[in-house]
């Protein structure tokens, strides 16, 4: 019997919107930063792909990890140790003499956000509501859209690229100090999944949580959704010019358009999915991208295309942050802090692999392709969703999967448990084993 999530401390739902600020922030630096950082070490331009490769690995690795290691260290811990991390590689990129240690300080940086990412993800599913999940989401986008004008603002100044670095590695020392002087707040805050229920506590080997089938199809749901998301992006350009007809100036204004569309819906919607529950909002959402996706793949105008990106971005908007909102529901709550940290591992798979095959399909066939793909991923993403909900109408429960070993409560006698009460029933407890 899971309980209704107590509301936020103020302090700590600040730093969370920070935080997804704070991960927004390096990668878009690089987009402006490279031509830059190329012309200064003498290296070809499709070296980047060194520096991508090298995120993406440090991304996924501890992505997975934090979520099977949240439980022991807490994530008051895990966030302030994982910015610092950033803050120390970013300084690095600052003071960088050459390529090698850039691609060095990339996996420290993927290393940082992927733990942040998972951390903050299955802290916040437990402890804010739809709306709040919703707008933590929007403000990485918003950290997103800073990094280039911080960027560009350095350049325009007439000073190096490396200060664009120095300005976000200081800003990530500030929350890294921030998150260290708040641990025991983190602690003492509304818990993550995996302790919302009033079930007994219980003791769930990792094998466990890795033979449920929901686990696996709630990471693959995540890796088709973001593959969606970043393929739409990254495309939409090249199809409304290739492909439409349109000019290069008003394609990259559809094109922003595109990724409005995705910062409104999820701040949009964020109040929606509060009123109306997540499941309705989930379901209308998955169905309203398939939707977008039929009309970039019907041969029209260039407006019919626009239309279509446009409805995508905002259909989509809600569908990451309900997804991690709802893993408990999938999974278990005992398993839910390492489902999400799967699930974000697979997002980062999905944002690499699938976009880079739908290039390929391009470039043997035509841009066109790109609207029947999409139309195909989303149909996917519905089914899995589909068949994952089902999985779940009985109320998993949060060990499902295996036996699982009773441990004391986790807090004392006296002390107000997750319900408010002195006495009652203590909250799952996951085991790193």
């Amino acid at each position: 019997m899971s309980t209704t999530p107590a509301p936020p401390r103020a302090s700590l739902l600040l730093l969370a919107y920070l935080a997804f600020v704070s991960l927004g922030l390096p990668d878009s630096l690089l987009g402006v930063g490279w031509p830059s950082i190329r012309s200064d070490f003498g290296v070809p331009t499709e070296a980047v792909g060194l520096l991508l490769t090298a995120g993406t690995v440090g991304y996924l690795t501890s992505s997975v990890v934090a979520g099977f290691t949240l439980a022991r260290i807490g994530v008051g811990a895990l966030l302030a140790g994982s910015t610092l991390l950033a803050s120390l590689a970013l300084t690095g990129f600052a003071l960088s003499p050459g390529l090698a240690l850039i691609v060095c300080c990339t996996l420290v940086v993927g290393l940082g956000s992927g733990a942040i990412d998972s951390g903050l993800n299955a802290y916040a599913a437990g402890a804010f509501g739809p709306r709040h999940m919703n707008w933590l989401h929007a403000f990485f986008g918003l950290g997103v859209a800073i990094g280039p004008l911080i960027m560009t603002g350095v350049l325009s100044a007439g000073l190096s690229w490396r200060w664009g670095y120095g300005i976000v590695a200081a800003a990530q020392l500030a929350l890294a100090t921030a998150f260290a002087l708040t641990v025991r707040a983190w602690r003492r805050g509304v818990p993550t999944p995996a302790e919302t229920t009033a079930e007994p506590a219980l003791r769930v080997p990792v094998s466990e949580t890795l033979r449920l089938p929901a686990v696996w199809s709630g990471a693959l749901s995540f890796a088709l959704y973001v593959a969606i998301e970043v393929a739409a992006g990254l495309f939409a350009f090249l199809l409304l010019t290739e492909g439409r007809g349109l000019g290069p100036a008003v394609a990259g204004g559809c094109v922003s358009a595109y990724w409005g569309s995705l910062f409104v819906g999820r701040v949009v919607q964020g109040v929606v999915a509060e009123r109306l529950g997540a499941t309705l909002v989930l379901r209308s959402s998955l169905v309203g991208m398939a939707v977008g996706a039929v009309l970039i793949a019907v041969p029209g105008p260039a407006a019919l295309a626009v239309l279509g990106l446009v409805v995508v971005g905002f259909a989509a908007a809600p569908v990451f942050p309900l997804l991690t909102l709802t893993t408990a529901d999938r999974v278990g709550a005992a398993h839910a802090d390492r489902a999400i940290g799967l699930q974000i591992g697979a997002s980062g798979v999905g944002a690499a692999l699938v976009p880079g095959a739908l290039g390929v399909l391009i470039g043997h066939t035509s841009v066109s392709a790109l609207g029947p793909a999409l139309v195909v991923l989303a149909l996917a993403l519905i089914g899995l969703y589909e068949l994952g909900a089902r999985r779940s109408a009985g109320g998993p429960g949060p060990a499902q999967g295996g036996p699982a070993e009773p441990v004391p409560a986790q807090h004392g006698p006296g002390e107000p448990g997750r319900d408010g009460q002195t006495s009652g029933p203590v909250r799952p407890v996951v085991d790193g084993r």
